[in-house]
């Protein structure tokens, strides 16, 4: 289940900072939690969303609140505080790498121009925020939102361009 919140809502002021910025704001997964209280069921709501500016930075986050829209806004201010840089090859990644979080296990593959963005759920929406635009993907173990997608993001923090070992070796 992967929403796009493209700030159509009561947060103009939000979505148009986010697009001003060119930050890719996308929310992967809405949770409703009920609490039983004496007049019946209380709905609260937690919202994972991933936010990225498509050049190499990413941030994941989470947030909760008794309305969606308030649950979304907090989960995106969290995901701008946690933004990462990440290195990519071009619009690929460089090398395969394999992203553990959890239970959830996320294996990354670079792939040739035109292969297109091969992933589903919450590993896409991270590649896309973070600007992948040709990769294959193979996501495994958990199907958990938060742990697919921080396996992602852990696969995406182990990558190392050639220069960068290069640079680390003196060579």
């Amino acid at each position: 289940m992967s929403y796009s919140y493209a700030g159509k809502s009561n947060r103009s002021s939000d979505a148009g900072a986010a697009e001003a910025s060119g930050l890719v704001e996308k929310v992967v997964f809405i949770n409703r939690c009920a609490k039983v209280v004496k007049g019946g069921r209380r709905f609260s709501f937690a919202a994972l969303a991933v936010v990225g500016d498509g050049k190499g930075k990413v941030g994941i986050g989470y947030g909760k609140a008794n309305e969606v829209p308030d649950a979304i806004k907090k989960s995106t201010e969290n995901a701008k505080k946690r933004m990462v840089s990440v290195k990519l090859k071009g619009d690929t990644v460089p090398h395969d790498v394999l992203g553990v979080s959890d239970g959830g296990k996320v294996l990354l593959k670079p792939a040739s121009p035109g292969t297109g963005l091969i992933a589903g759920g919450g590993v896409r929406a991270v590649l896309e925020a973070a600007g992948v635009k040709n990769v294959l993907t193979k996501s495994m173990g958990s199907n958990n939102h938060i742990a697919v997608v921080n396996a992602t993001l852990d696969g995406l923090l182990q990558l190392r361009l050639a220069e960068d070992i290069a640079a680390a070796r003196k060579i």
